[in-house]
């Protein structure tokens, strides 16, 4: 049986844009689904790329490259993640319509998709022209639709791909989901530039991703969701909930989110006043969300300084010491112990340390980030 992880880099071997977003998203084989289809896994809020392999298995290569393409757009452009239309209510809701805005916003830049896809230019869509975003099709396609009745009764026709789940996963699943694409989407798109190799993402396409990447990211958001992201399920007997197996026999199962977060913060002086506050400023609202044991260092990690900061709490920080700075130590501090995430705050002026144990994240000032001492895959955030 056709196995699409074994073609995966062959197929995109003169996409490099591409080839680095799907080793990002998990292909699973499925004849569930007719066809193909991304979505957003809800426990993980990692992307999942679903494929029929009998489907696949009588495509041309062109034709597997181009479904593959058409699939990761899909995440590109962020439809997965929330673009969607707002409907009279006020709500956003996924349609037939929009669906079809999407394949023809993205079948656009193909040239190689199985027969009868949606595509501007043919069939009932022969007078669209081609490369416009889904939005401006979805209103080209409510206006036709309005004026034609026949014509919202063939639409729909030649869609290949399965959108289904799209709206069915939380908001902050999705949410999570977007940041950690926008990374990847990031990376991705500054080797291209650095090669001078795109593969076949269009002029516009490029400019367009390049906007998006280069919108100034909130840190406060990052900061949230990486908290988020750490946190883990802890599951407590509880007569206040029902054992559904055994009702009113057995306790049943209380499940809350919570982790641990280890803040390192560099005291060179380097790491301003100002930085701090801002940054234990947002830490009380997240308070209730993490316990956060706040790790001071500069060459060593001085233990008898270290302490816990629990939910609901509000404690104030103050600067306990002031020299140069290693980052060995507080990692080596926090692999030792049950972290379930690394934040340090820094100049990021000193050596690369040892790879961390649990997600690590650098939060810094513009300044530094520009000219960082080392290279790393770990997300540097902007404090300003």
């Amino acid at each position: 049986m056709f196995n699409l992880n074994t073609h995966v880099a062959r197929l995109l071997m003169d996409e490099p844009f591409f080839a680095i977003l799907s080793r990002q998203i998990e292909k699973r084989s499925s004849t569930a689904i007719p066809t193909a289809g991304v979505r957003i896994n809800k426990e993980t809020a990692q992307f999942e790329l679903y494929y029929n392999p009998e489907f696949f298995e009588k495509l041309t290569d062109y034709e597997k490259k181009d479904v593959l393409l058409h699939e990761f757009y899909h995440c590109v452009f962020e439809h997965v993640t929330g673009r969607l239309p707002v409907n009279d209510k006020g709500e956003k809701e996924m349609t037939m319509m929009w669906n079809i805005a999407t394949d023809l916003s993205i079948n656009s830049h193909l040239s190689h998709l199985p027969d009868g896809c949606v595509k501007p230019g043919v069939g009932p869509y022969e007078d669209y022209p081609e490369a416009n975003s889904a939005e401006w099709y979805y209103a080209r396609l409510q206006q036709d639709a309005k004026d034609n009745p026949q014509f919202g009764e063939s639409m729909g026709e030649g869609q290949f791909d399965d959108h289904d789940g799209w709206e069915e996963v939380p908001e902050q699943v999705k949410a999570m989901a977007k940041e950690r694409l926008k990374e990847t989407v990031k990376k991705a798109a500054e080797e291209a530039s650095k090669n001078s190799n795109w593969g076949s993402v269009s002029q516009d396409v490029r400019k367009d991703i390049m906007s998006r990447i280069q919108t100034k990211v909130d840190w406060r958001k990052v900061l949230r969701y990486f908290i988020k992201t750490s946190q883990k399920a802890n599951k407590q007997s509880s007569m206040k909930h029902i054992n559904k197996r055994y009702p009113y026999i057995h306790a049943g199962r209380k499940t809350s989110r919570t982790a641990k977060i280890a803040i390192s913060i560099d005291q060179s002086g380097s790491v301003s006043d100002q930085m701090l506050n801002a940054f234990f400023n947002e830490l009380n609202k997240l308070a209730k969300y993490a316990e956060f044991t706040v790790v001071p260092f500069d060459t060593e990690v001085f233990e008898d300084k270290v302490y816990t900061w629990k939910k609901g709490e509000n404690k104030k920080w103050e600067r306990v010491l002031s020299g140069g700075t290693c980052f060995d130590a507080p990692t080596e501090y926090v692999n030792k112990r049950n972290f379930d995430g690394h934040i340090i705050l820094t100049d990021l002026m000193a050596p690369k340390p040892k790879s961390s144990k649990c997600q690590r994240m650098w939060m810094t000032t513009s300044h530094y980030a520009q000219r960082p001492y080392f290279s790393t895959n770990e997300r540097i955030v902007v404090v300003d």
